[in-house]
């Protein structure tokens, strides 16, 4: 299932919160960062928000600067990025200004709420999701139907948790305001939930006049068959691995990560690593490692091409140096074709020895981009 790159932009107080309980909205960011947050609105292709957030600030939800949707049009863009909403209910007010401004609008919903919604002649394109909201369905039509690439989510609190927690959030932009709220009836920008273990990576701090910008990604692997926005960080990790190996006529060029549940690298490696002409990648990137490292159980295994199940050159395939590993569970971009080995299948022995595989194909191009010249052989 293909996603969009799912961007979460908040500004909060230094305790945490993201309004008081008055009547007028709370400002908490500076002037310059309500403009970067204008420039970052304008090299998106959505921006959503919640319903709670339509009916309690009112938003419209715009690329304020012309400069800039100009810049977007020349680009061959539309001139504002499109508008989402999330509710179950449907239930919405159809005079609110976000329905009146700007360019296309979308509203997605459960089944129950598209009645409504439809009742109320709410200005936008209506999509129901089933009985429930369903984020993986609601990411996967943004990508494949709307052509969304990069989403930036505005809020609320509950959609800030609920994207976090399911593993769905690919960078967190936190701008810390120099105020206190201390009300606690007041929104906060994150719930309690079963957040992913781990320390988030820093990508960027910045000074923006007296308020502080921010700016995280998530680590931790995934836990089970559904990926989350760290597993497709990692794999694209492995495949700028593969890109690196020397190029050989008789071997696939590849790159393998392995990562720990918290979200710590624990070693990589890639093909003809060390200039050894027969080493494999995850055979490098395991030979790094203590066989006794606890983290290993709980470790994933990032690979641009499945792991292979026979080899000539070592005794042991990378599919039994996973498994003896204590590995349980492998991301890759790409099942192993026949070019060398007829009837590959790394990925049904490691399955059948209860290790979890996931084959993301979002990033086969890239897995296969060092391998071209050997596909053209087949």
């Amino acid at each position: 299932m293909s996603h969009p790159y799912v961007l979460l932009s908040a500004a909060v107080s230094l305790d945490g919160y993201l309004d008081d309980t008055g009547p007028e909205r709370l400002l908490l960011s500076s002037p310059a960062d309500f403009d970067r947050v204008d420039e970052v609105r304008a090299s998106v292709d959505a921006i959503l928000v919640g319903a709670g957030t339509i009916r309690a600030d009112n938003p419209r939800l715009l690329v304020n600067s012309p400069q800039r949707r100009s810049a977007r049009v020349a680009a061959g863009r539309p001139e504002y990025p499109l508008k989402v909403t999330v509710s179950g209910s449907g239930d919405l007010d159809p005079d609110a200004r976000f329905w009146h401004t700007g360019g296309e609008k979308v509203l997605y919903t459960t089944d129950r709420g598209a009645q409504r919604a439809r009742a109320l002649g709410i200005a936008a394109d209506v999509v129901p999701l089933g009985a429930d909201l369903d984020w993986r369905r609601l990411l996967t039509h943004l990508h494949d139907v709307r052509g969304v690439a990069r989403l930036m989510v505005e809020g609320g609190g509950l959609i800030h948790t609920q994207l976090l927690t399911q593993g769905l959030a690919d960078e967190l932009q936190l701008v810390l305001a120099p105020l206190f709220v201390g009300d606690p009836e007041a929104p906060r920008l994150f719930g309690p939930g079963g957040y992913q273990s781990g320390r988030l990576r820093l990508l960027e701090t910045r000074r923006i006049e007296d308020v502080v910008l921010m700016r995280y990604e998530p680590t931790a692997p995934g836990t089970g068959p559904l990926p989350a926005a760290a597993d497709h960080h990692w794999l694209a990790l492995a495949c700028e691995l593969a890109a690196r190996c020397p190029p050989s006529d008789t071997a696939f060029s590849v790159g393998a990560v392995v990562v720990a549940a918290d979200g710590t690298e624990l070693a990589r490696g890639h093909s003809r690593e060390g200039g050894d002409p027969v080493v494999h990648a995850e055979e490098a990137a395991l030979a790094k490692l203590d066989p006794a490292d606890p983290r290993l159980g709980g470790a994933t295994v990032y690979s641009s091409l499945e792991p292979c199940a026979r080899r000539a050159s070592r005794p042991a395939p990378c599919a039994r140096l996973i498994v003896d590993a204590g590995v349980r569970r492998v991301v890759t971009a790409w099942r192993e074709p026949d070019t060398f080995v007829a009837d590959a299948d790394g990925s049904g022995l490691l399955a059948a020895r209860g290790v979890e595989v996931l084959v993301l194909p979002e990033h086969e191009e890239q897995a296969k981009a060092p391998n071209r010249h050997l596909l053209r052989r087949r």
